[in-house]
């Protein structure tokens, strides 16, 4: 129990050290960053992420919802811009789906979220429901991930073009793009979650917000190595079950 808050240089060390959990430690994101992928599994992870894409816009939308603060209103509008695209930007969707024809999948295939397993969607239909019911505060503080962002879209334009040489170089956009954006999305969202957060409790709720939001983005990536690492897809055994369970008898 925090007895008494700290102050805004300890609160924003405490948030930034929550970089620790960030899912670039996950071993499937290690695989990634390393070459040890294959293409496959490359493709999986593409097709899952883009149900997040499309609904990080859907996110953001709820916060504005919620939000009473016009000021805040306008800057954080840029977000849904900057995925949906506007005035001849294509944006971070579009970049996206650019990225799954640049690792083999068709548009239509990563459009029609036909590889999307059901824990990346309970996971990520779980932070749009938290965002829906929180306060906007609450629920731009979850947002915060985007601290670490950057590092990760640094990773991947350094380490995949040479450990992936059949993706076409294209596909790189959004992650060139959104070295730019989340940092002045982090920017602004830190220094609404440090004004907002000053008391104890209220601190350690954020925190704790922040670490859900982790936890989304871990749990996709587990979802992920079970059914591209591990060939556990969801259901992988009820085939073969139900094949060795005809005519057994009448148990």
């Amino acid at each position: 129990m925090l007895k008494k808050p700290y102050s805004r240089d300890e609160f924003e060390a405490k948030l930034r050290g929550k970089g620790a959990y960030y899912h670039i430690h996950h071993p499937f994101h290690i695989a990634m960053n390393s070459g040890q992928c294959t293409q496959k599994q490359i493709q999986g992870w593409v097709a899952n992420r883009y149900y997040y894409q499309i609904m990080i816009p859907v996110k953001d939308a709820n916060v504005l919802a919620n939000c009473t603060d016009q000021e805040v209103r306008k800057k954080w509008v840029q977000r849904i811009l900057d995925h949906d695209g506007y005035d001849g930007s294509e944006g971070g969707i579009e970049a996206w789906l650019r990225l799954g024809e640049s690792v083999g999948l068709t548009r239509e295939e990563v459009q029609s979220l036909e590889h999307v397993l059901p824990g990346v969607r309970f996971a990520v239909d779980a932070y749009v429901n938290f965002a829906r019911k929180a306060s906007w505060q609450e629920a731009a503080c979850s947002s915060l991930t985007e601290m670490f962002a950057p590092n990760i879209h640094q990773k991947r334009l350094e380490a995949w073009p040479a450990h992936y040489p059949w993706i076409d170089k294209s596909g790189y956009d959004y992650f060139r793009t959104r070295l730019g954006e989340a940092r002045r999305d982090v920017e602004h969202g830190l220094e609404l979650t440090l004004n907002h957060f000053q008391s104890a409790e209220s601190q350690l709720r954020a925190l704790d917000i922040l670490q859900f939001k982790l936890d989304v983005l871990w749990t996709m990536l587990d979802a992920m190595s079970l059914a591209y690492v591990h060939d556990q897809a969801p259901y992988f055994n009820v085939e073969r079950c139900s094949t060795e369970g005809a005519g057994s008898g009448s148990d």
